[in-house]
């Protein structure tokens, strides 16, 4: 059985070397590639003012945030519910810093990125040329975010795990009938960049007077050479 929690969370900056922190996580439960409905969603006290170019993203006020929990109170059930799961992010190195750093206030070891699939890094693999928000990809894919007016955790994860599933080949590809047992993290490699054949050749770069240098060349190798056989 492969389990993956595709996650997200809003914050209150970009960095939480400088004091930021976590206000919103949002997580949903995929089991061989399939969604089982289970989720997890949690706003949180950030313990100090909340930006307003933060707020301008998320919409998360200081008001709205003042009673929320602090993050060490539901430490447990966050943990719980991602178990030894692949999480699968996008951009995963910005969350996994914000939450590895909340770990870290809570005296409790990092998420390894062993355990994590940055969906951010398949698409770059996939679509060299972008873009590739999330926004960007449910378009490409077919994923409706009407609903997505401002940036909120569990409706980020939940547009992300469908986009995730049709990066991964559809959800049409797994409906539980493979059983694998590792709970080793699943590699992006394992879904590389398909690479057909041109539908036409590419014109030669060659100049006319590069060909015939060539071809004098091989003229004057004499009739035993390989090149003429």
């Amino acid at each position: 059985m492969v389990r993956e929690i595709v996650l997200d969370t809003e914050t209150t900056g970009l960095d939480p070397a400088q004091g930021h922190r976590i206000v919103e996580i949002g997580a949903v439960e995929l089991i061989n590639h399939m969604p089982t409905g289970q989720s997890y969603h949690i706003y949180l006290n950030p313990e100090r003012d909340m930006p307003k170019e933060a707020e301008a993203v998320h919409g998360l006020s200081n008001a709205f945030l003042k009673d929320k929990p602090l993050f060490k109170s539901q430490l447990k059930a966050f943990l719980d519910f991602i178990g030894d799961a692949t999480l699968v992010i996008h951009n995963a190195g910005f969350d996994m810093s914000f939450i590895n750093a909340e770990l870290g206030y809570c005296n409790t070891l990092a998420i390894s990125s062993d355990c994590v699939i940055d969906t951010l890094t398949l698409a770059r693999r996939a679509h060299p040329m972008g873009p590739n928000s999330l926004d960007a990809l449910c378009k490409r894919y077919g994923v409706d975010n009407s609903k997505r007016t401002k940036h909120g955790a569990l409706l980020d994860a939940e547009l992300l795990a469908d986009v995730y599933l049709e990066m991964i080949g559809g959800k049409q590809t797994s409906f539980g009938l493979s059983e694998i047992k590792s709970k080793t993290a699943i590699s992006p490699a394992l879904y590389p960049t398909r690479i057909g054949q041109r539908g036409k050749a590419l014109p030669s770069r060659l100049s006319e007077i590069e060909i015939m240098a060539h071809e004098k060349a091989i003229a004057s190798l004499g009739n035993a050479a390989l090149w003429k056989n």
